[in-house]
């Protein structure tokens, strides 16, 4: 009886175009140009703020050894332009104004301080909104110090090596796929849960608020099935709608990467491959699952209560920020799965696909993690099930 529903149900959403719209064509299509268009404009945006030709004006004495190796950089470190000033005041209102970009304040008497090897402050001025004009600046400056510095062990006689003490390296031990597990693995997640979500919502709202709009409900009502067995083929049709979106963002995203050549790294191209592998999506779904069922427990309580498809869609789009934002959380350093953490609904599958996709999932966390999905499902299901049992909310 609860297949025939199910299939009923699932027949009559598939026809709803506005259900095949979030749930198929948006995560499929539209997910992987957007992301695509990202990187591109992304890339383009840094690629023209490295190639481009930036005005330096400065303040100080012109013939410094300081400016005169700032011209001299090779034109790998950028093409440019070093242009005198006579004011600072001048110089400031034009690196407001755009016209400079740069402006390097030097000390008038720099060549005595030059002879008399005294440390010569520099001071530099920029709009840091303008993408990539710090970074520029300090590879300027970093190559006229060192070859400043050079020039100084030439004069003192003196060998760089003797005046470094100690040689520290730093050696990471996490391995490429724990730091993209760790670094990436929260935009994974945000956009199951999203696109989940979204799946959920428009079937929720067309068999239970819809078919009291449709004045259906009522002959459904009537058929030798029980209430729990109406609602367990609705919900199953929700929950599979709610999967259904989630599986065509992957699908989606696996476009992107594959087609679209997002990621051009071979080697980072692999440990997303390895990443991606068969027993990851089986595992990925698993913490899917109870967390689909919970949000389709959410939404078919309000569904069941509102008398029309504008008010359940009113309630229920505001909450999709609810549930989703707690998701946000995958994007901030510093915060782990562990025993709080773990009894965090949504929270503690993203921060359990992080680790999953990382590697380094605790068996014992993970489980308290499905422990609480599947606890906050069942409490869910029921409160849905003591709605529509309720003959108040589901007749209008």
């Amino acid at each position: 009886m609860i297949f025939k529903i199910f299939k009923k149900e699932l027949i009559d959403t598939l026809r709803d175009k506005r259900t095949l719209l979030m749930m198929i064509v948006i995560p499929v299509l539209v997910f992987p140009i957007i992301l695509n268009l990202f990187v591109t404009v992304s890339a383009s945006f840094e690629e023209k703020a490295a190639s481009k030709a930036l005005k330096i004006g400065f303040v100080g004495d012109a013939q410094s050894s300081i400016i005169d190796k700032l011209i001299a950089l090779p034109e790998e470190f950028g093409k440019k332009d070093v242009i005198p000033y006579a004011s600072e005041e001048e110089l400031m209102t034009d690196v407001k104004n755009d016209s400079v970009q740069l402006a390097l304040v030097i000390p008038e008497d720099v060549g005595s301080l030059e002879s008399k090897r005294t440390p010569i402050n520099c001071q530099i001025y920029f709009d840091a909104t303008d993408m990539g004009i710090r970074d520029r600046a300090k590879r300027y400056m970093t190559a006229v110090e060192e070859s400043s510095k050079q020039e100084r062990y030439q004069e003192l006689e003196l060998n760089p090596a003797e005046l470094t003490p100690i040689i520290t390296e730093y050696n990471n031990l996490a391995s490429d796929k724990e730091m993209i597990g760790k670094f990436a693995g929260g935009i994974l997640p945000y956009i199951f849960i999203a696109f989940g979500f979204i799946g959920c919502m428009y079937p929720a709202i067309d068999l239970f608020t819809g078919e009291k709009e449709r004045g259906t409900i009522e002959t459904l009502l009537t058929t030798p099935a029980a209430r729990w067995q109406l609602l367990a083929g609705k919900m199953g049709v929700v929950v599979l709608s709610g999967l259904v979106a989630a599986s065509c963002a992957l699908l989606g995203l696996f476009f992107s990467i594959e087609v679209m050549d997002i990621v051009d790294n071979e080697q980072i191209l692999e440990i997303v491959h390895s990443i991606l592998s068969p027993s990851f999506i089986l595992l990925l779904f698993s913490l899917l699952f109870p967390l689909t069922v919970f949000f389709a427990g959410v939404m078919i309580p309000i569904a069941i209560y509102t008398k029309s498809f504008k008010e359940a869609q009113s309630i229920i789009t505001p909450l999709n920020i609810v549930m989703v934002l707690p998701a946000m959380i995958g994007f901030f350093p510093g915060i782990e799965l562990d025993i709080v953490t773990a009894c965090i609904p949504v929270v503690n599958v993203v921060l359990a696909t992080k680790d999953l996709m990382a590697g380094t999932l605790d068996p014992g966390l993970l489980t308290l993690s499905y422990t609480v999905m599947i606890t906050l499902a069942v409490l869910a299901v029921i409160i849905s099930y003591k709605h529509f049992d309720k003959e108040t909310n589901v007749v209008l």
